[in-house]
């Protein structure tokens, strides 16, 4: 297929990374010649612009922003390759952002198959690939803080905006308008299914830019949709859209723990045929399940039924995508994040419920949920229409098939029927929104509800506003002024704003200049910030101020700092409701064993929660921190352990899930810690570091990695290799083996530090049947271990493992055998209480089978007294 670039320029199609030389600015297409050329690209590929599609691509070529509000599937995707081409022909740069880093992902690879490696870059929190491309894929916050940095001299001219809708996410909206509030050279293409009423949006973008506005619309859908109520059990649903030939399925909950039931369920459907199962197989050759839920899933594909929601690891999230597109999964149980846009080919969206709870409360869904929800069904290429099921309330269709069983059985008596029916009928559970056939009725007629502003004034957004070669104060007061907020809203983002510039000045990351500078800038940010800096959490300000309060020379310093920016992160409710279970169950069982009555126990137990280090120390600071900044009164500290609960215990992911239960939440988890990964590194200051917290920090990093090789890993792999080895990654299932464990051998020798100490915590709990579990296959069964126990605590009466107990200088590493063996020596000192050191663990660590595992391999060698 010819390249994209050869109707630009055929000399560019054969050597693309001239694109930058190339001299369009000074010597542009024309509209119409940007049109044309477009158009022919299209006909080369066999395809047909949709009239929506055609007028909206005229309008961009000519230079009108384009609002573009026309269903799922009628090839709004096309509409943004043309801005990039419009971009690229007359010279300028083009950004394409999405809500997600997935959609980002699956953007970036398309785009690449289009325009060629060298002309498409991405950026991320974290890392950037080609970054200097003339298209760049990003999320939207990452286009937003280059306008809070740059405003009109940033270096871009086309900004496509997907998932437009995200213009109301409380939590994420503000990034959606930021651009469009101070971003003049801009011309933009806004898209979504569900937009509204887009009035205000046409005329401001006139008013700032003077630019035509143009709104595209359109209410046909290329693949019509055909809309279903079902009274029938929803396996029995699933199994008549199978044979139907209705799959693809998507089964739509409102809930993680049902979508997992659903699938488990659909194991007596039959899904997959015999050959399809051994196609699954054959994809599934070079994929690394991990235990807990990894192996429910693997489970669960083979038979072809995915899960797909937000608590799973992104790993397993992409591979049911990937086993989605090329049509291995016949059904797909998930949630409603199927509405943002992930490329998950369906036929049939099947809802079972037209209410959620949304954080707050349980309520009916909205409009523009369910739109967005049912407009993904019908496959584009494949299907000729598209089904969207929507499941009646479970009660009310087990009450229908009682009735109908007596029915039968009385012959249509309703006498009868209803004595026989009396008590056996389903009530509604409890706290049920009430909805029906009617709901369902009203919620497909209905029209996406118009779109409201949820801007907000951050942190990170005034440092980036501090990092713009501007008055920051008129910078900032432009977007207080002028954002989409009522009036009443905008002056509480003003003291706001007033409130964080104090924080910042206070916790010398701003100070004041003596005279203005050159432009014009009164304040500054202090020189001396590391190159990653950011404060990425609304209390990170509290956790800076807050490390004066630690004693350096303390053994613990490092986990207290750790125990600090925990405090700050927003809490994992699942974990953390796990940990609080563990916590009573430990607690009751030593009740029990001490002899406490039941109501002492219970009393006992209201008291117990999850833990909570430096508690009473971080409440009380917090509260002298808010009496001298009262704009921080909508926060409030959370002290919880997780990350350090998994240092100290010595665990490492996998054993942390099993330990707590988290096989449903990983992704919860795994998300918390690159959350508290990514605090601690760039906002830790350089001064407060030490060799011990340095370490967990690796440790933590590479834990991370390890687990679930990120988009991140994947995409720095990419930006490494030679511009042929960008290639769609969509034609198979990513080998999702992770860097080699060795390679970072500071975080390995962590990682090593803690298996080791691991079994030291085992040790001091007598628990050698663990440990015989851990190294009975290398010789260290149960009985040898008890016995290696005898002899200690005939000696001594304790085994300390506290923080002096980890202490480095009871840990030694012996690396000469590295080269020749690929083995490394360990050594781990017990502390006992004497301080004699003399009774000590040594093992072998095998660098090649830890690389292949994921997680250090240790044969213990000696457990006993140096002297024996």
């Amino acid at each position: 297929m010819k390249k994209i670039l050869e109707y630009l320029s055929p000399q560019l199609a054969q050597h693309p990374e001239n694109y930058a030389s190339a001299d369009f600015r000074s010597n542009p297409l024309s509209p119409d010649e940007i049109y044309d050329a477009f158009c022919q690209w299209i006909s080369s590929r066999g395809m047909e612009l949709y009239p929506a599609q055609d007028e909206a691509i005229l309008e961009f070529a000519q230079g009108s922003h384009v609002i573009l509000a026309t269903p799922t599937g009628s090839g709004k995707s096309t509409v943004a390759v043309a801005a990039h081409f419009t971009a690229l022909a007359t010279g300028y740069r083009s950004y394409y952002t999405a809500p997600l880093k997935a959609l980002v992902s699956e953007k970036f690879f398309d785009l690449i198959n289009i325009f060629g490696a060298e002309n498409v870059g991405m950026v991320t929190g974290d890392s950037s690939i080609n970054a200097e491309a003339p298209i760049i894929c990003c999320t939207a916050e990452i286009l937003a803080n280059i306008v809070l940095r740059e405003g009109s001299q940033a270096q871009f001219s086309q900004v496509i905006m997907d998932e437009f809708h995200f213009y109301s996410d409380p939590q994420r909206g503000w990034a959606w308008q930021v651009p469009l509030l101070d971003a003049p050279q801009a011309q933009f293409l806004l898209m979504s299914a569900t937009l509204g009423d887009t009035t205000r949006f046409e005329k401001e973008l006139k008013e700032r830019t003077g630019r035509d506005v143009a709104l595209v619309t359109s209410n046909e859908r290329p693949i019509p949709l055909h809309f279903y109520y079902s009274m029938e059990p929803l396996q029995e649903t699933v199994q008549e859209l199978i044979n139907t030939h209705q799959a693809p399925v998507y089964i739509v909950h409102f809930s993680q723990i049902q979508a997992a039931e659903t699938a488990q369920g659909l194991l007596n459907v039959a899904v997959a045929t015999a050959d399809e199962k051994k196609r699954i197989n054959e994809r599934l050759h070079s994929f690394r399940f991990s235990p807990g839920f990894g192996k429910v899933l693997q489970r669960l594909v083979k038979n072809g039924v995915g899960i797909h929601h937000a608590g799973m690891l992104p790993k397993y999230r992409r591979l049911v995508e990937q086993l989605a597109q090329e049509g291995l999964l016949k059904v797909i149980c998930g949630t409603d994040t199927l509405g943002v846009g992930i490329n998950v080919p369906i036929r049939t969206v099947l809802l079972t419920a037209l209410s959620k709870f949304d954080g707050r409360r349980s309520r009916k869904l909205k409009s523009r949920e369910f739109h967005q929800i049912a407009g993904r069904a019908g496959r584009a290429g494949y299907d000729t229409a598209g089904t969207v099921v929507v499941q009646g309330p479970e009660h009310e269709i087990e009450n229908r098939r009682l009735e109908a069983k007596a029915a039968e059985k009385f012959n249509g008596d309703t006498k009868r029927m209803a004595q026989s029916l009396r008590g056996k009928k389903k009530k509604a559970p409890q706290g049920f929104i009430n909805w029906s056939e009617k709901t369902f009725d009203q919620l497909v007629a209905s029209a996406p509800e118009p779109l409201t502003s949820s801007f907000d004034m951050t942190y990170s957004m005034v440092l980036n506003i501090l990092q713009r070669n501007e008055n920051p104060f008129m910078v900032a007061r432009h977007f207080l002024r002028h954002n989409h907020e009522s009036p009443t809203r905008q002056r509480q983002l003003i003291k706001k704003a007033l409130g964080i510039y104090r924080e910042l000045l206070a916790g010398g990351i701003v100070e004041k200049l003596d005279a203005p500078d050159e432009y014009g800038r009164t304040v500054r940010l202090v020189m001396s910030l590391h190159d990653n800096f950011a404060l990425n959490q609304p209390l990170s300000p509290f956790a800076l101020a807050s490390l004066s309060l630690l004693d350096r020379s303390s053994t613990s310093y490092a986990l207290d700092v750790l125990s600090i920016f925990e405090a700050t992160l927003e809490n994992p409710h699942q974990v953390l409701h796990m940990q609080e279970k563990k916590e009573k169950s430990v607690a009751l069982a030593q009740m029990k064993a001490d002899g406490l009555d039941y109501q002492e126990r219970m009393n006992e137990l209201d008291h117990i929660s999850y833990p909570k280090p430096l508690e009473d120390i971080l409440v009380q600071a917090f509260e002298t921190y808010r009496s001298g900044a009262p704009w921080v009164t909508e926060y409030d500290i959370s002290p919880k352990s997780i990350v350090r609960d998994m240092y100290e215990r010595a665990m490492d992911f996998s054993s942390y899930v099993q330990f707590y239960s988290l096989e449903r939440s990983e992704g919860v988890l795994l998300r918390y810690l690159s959350d508290a990964y990514k605090a601690l590194r760039q906002t830790v200051p350089q001064e407060a570091l030490t060799e011990e917290l340095t370490d967990i920090i690796e440790w933590l990093g590479e834990l991370i990695r390890q687990t679930d090789s990120s988009l991140v890993d994947e995409w720095e792999r990419l930006a490494s290799s030679s511009t042929e080895d960008f290639v769609q990654p969509h034609n198979h299932v990513i080998d999702e083996t992770p860097p080699q464990l060795t390679d970072n051998p500071r975080a390995f020798t962590v990682m090593v530090r803690n298996a080791l100490f691991r079994r030291v915590e085992l040790f001091a709990q007598e628990q050698e049947r663990t440990l015989g579990e851990l190294d009975g296959a290398h010789g260290w069964d149960e009985d040898r271990w008890a016995e290696a126990m005898d002899d200690y605590f005939e000696e001594y009466e304790d085994l300390y493992t506290d923080s002096q107990a980890r202490s480095p200088h009871l840990f030694t590493v012996d690396k000469s055998a590295e080269r020749t063996e690929g083995t490394w020596t360990v050594r781990q000192i017990f502390s006992d209480p004497e301080e004699h050191h003399d009774f000590s663990m040594s093992a072998l660590v095998d660098l090649a089978a830890s690389n292949e595992l994921g997680e250090p391999v240790i044969r213990i060698l000696h457990v006993g007294f140096n002297h024996s």
